[in-house]
């Protein structure tokens, strides 16, 4: 108990300094954009949703280390964490506190007193709102996730603590502007449908000015089970971590595994029409299959097609996950899952992290909210790693090969003269200009190096 006081006073002071400067850091809230098909700002500027499953920040991190991960994600591009509130009913932080009164989810676990003068007024949920503030002062929002599904699976939480919990997660939070909720948490809507439907309303309720959406098991959209309930404010699906060899679910109706541009199609359909996004893909560092330690791991390209796949098939954002940030490992630790073997603040760096920003800057220098999904454009398609993906807005074009393929475009349906073309390289983010020859009719471009998985490239036909 001493030790554990000894800890929050070092930071007390800290935290009293900085409380003015966390007030004030007051974030425009996200909202869907007027076509639906997009996120921007509450002053009207596009909101790319670039994010990292930081899942078990408020339960691992200390607050020095907190700043650190979010200072590295800003640096990187990232806008957005996705992260637990409750990863289990009986979740303590790095300090000690427990989240909840007997693993009771009704009963949080508040203490009272000043946190800034008394260490043991200093609980789990001044901790969390400490972190969001600090997320805030560096222009970073905070997807929340009430409850992780397993809770709720085996009936550790239901209706009734689900009402009370929600009611009290959406008052003590709604003041703070850069937060999403995501129910759910890695599970179907079927396993607890009474109580997910809960949280949704209660939430929606009680703080109706932020999203809110679902995060499902994988290979599943959020669309399967509350596209049309009134709290569901855009969608959101976990392509996974299977690859096309290993997935079984995929032969399935509207479950379609690696190529989670299937999911953007789908949900892109349906009506009313709502923003949707790749929220769980392949983690970089992770396991293909994620429970065999010696198969092999998605890489940084891997996550890169995830994420030009997902935003030119139409969606709104993409998500990025690490195996070690994730769950926030460290050597030291051996309570590790799915065969992870790097300290999470050496992965901080991993080469897919640092690359993601390179998607975001593009389509951020471009007209936002009239971008299209444009697949017409493409002739003679591949299957799998050779599929390309085309996107257009008003006076230009972009087209993603992950394998580097010859393909051929019918520049007929462009809406627009190419005056400009160029390559763009997702990995380091460097634009070459080229010269195009033919630039009417069916036209074939030929990206540097030989075809394989991984020399992606982007091409850019701008009027």
């Amino acid at each position: 108990m001493k030790a554990r006081n000894i800890k929050k006073y070092l930071i007390l002071l800290m935290m009293s300094l900085v409380v003015n400067e966390s007030l004030n850091a007051q974030l425009p809230v996200i909202k869907v954009s007027a076509n639906k098909r997009f996120f921007q700002t509450a002053d009207g500027k596009p909101f790319f949703w670039l994010g990292d499953t930081g899942w078990l920040l408020f339960a691992k991190c200390s607050r020095e280390e907190a700043v650190q991960y979010l200072d590295t994600r800003k640096a990187q591009g990232f806008n957005i964490v996705q992260v637990m509130v409750l990863h289990d009913v009986m979740i303590k932080n790095y300090y000690g506190d427990y989240a909840l009164k007997n693993a009771d989810a009704s009963t949080p676990n508040v203490t009272e007193g000043n946190k800034f003068s008394d260490t043991t007024a200093y609980d789990y949920w001044d901790h969390v709102e400490y972190i969001i503030d600090e997320a805030a002062k560096r222009g970073m929002y905070m997807a929340l996730v009430p409850v992780w599904g397993s809770n709720v699976k085996s009936g550790k939480v239901n209706v009734q603590q689900a009402e009370a919990y929600a009611k009290f997660l959406a008052q003590r939070f709604k003041s703070k502007s850069n937060i999403v909720w995501l129910n759910g948490g890695d599970i179907p809507g079927t396993d607890g449908m009474d109580v997910w439907k809960m949280i949704g309303s209660t939430i929606k309720k009680y703080d109706p000015n932020h999203l809110e959406t679902f995060h499902p098991r994988g290979r599943y959209s959020s669309s399967e089970w509350f596209h049309n309930e009134s709290w569901l404010d855009f969608n959101m699906f976990q392509s996974g971590h299977k690859d096309y060899a290993q997935d079984t679910v995929a032969k399935e109706k509207n479950h379609f595994g690696e190529d989670n541009w299937k999911f953007i199609v789908t949900d892109y359909a349906l009506k009313p029409v709502k923003p949707t996004l790749d929220g769980e893909p392949s983690y970089e560092n992770i396991p293909h299959g994620l429970h065999d330690s010696l198969e092999k791991r998605w890489t940084a390209a891997d996550v890169r097609r995830y994420a030009y796949w997902c935003v030119f098939a139409g969606g709104a954002g993409f998500t990025y996950g690490d195996n070690a940030i994730m769950q926030f490992y460290t050597l030291s630790n051996h309570g590790g899952s799915f065969g992870v073997r790097e300290n999470w603040k050496d992965e901080l760096f991993a080469p897919g992290a640092t690359q993601m920003q390179y998607l975001k800057k593009l389509l951020l220098s471009k007209t936002y909210f009239d971008r299209v999904p444009a697949q017409e454009l493409i002739v003679g398609n591949g299957e799998k790693y050779d599929y390309v993906l085309a996107t257009k807005g008003k006076g230009y074009a972009l087209v993603y090969t992950y394998t580097g393929r010859n393909f051929k475009l019918d520049c007929s349906k462009l809406g627009f003269a190419v005056k400009k073309a160029s390559w763009y390289n997702p990995s380091n983010g460097k634009q070459t200009a080229f010269n195009l020859g033919k630039k009417n009719g069916i036209v074939e471009f030929n990206p540097a190096g030989e075809q394989k998985d991984g020399n992606d490239w982007v091409l850019i036909l701008e009027k």
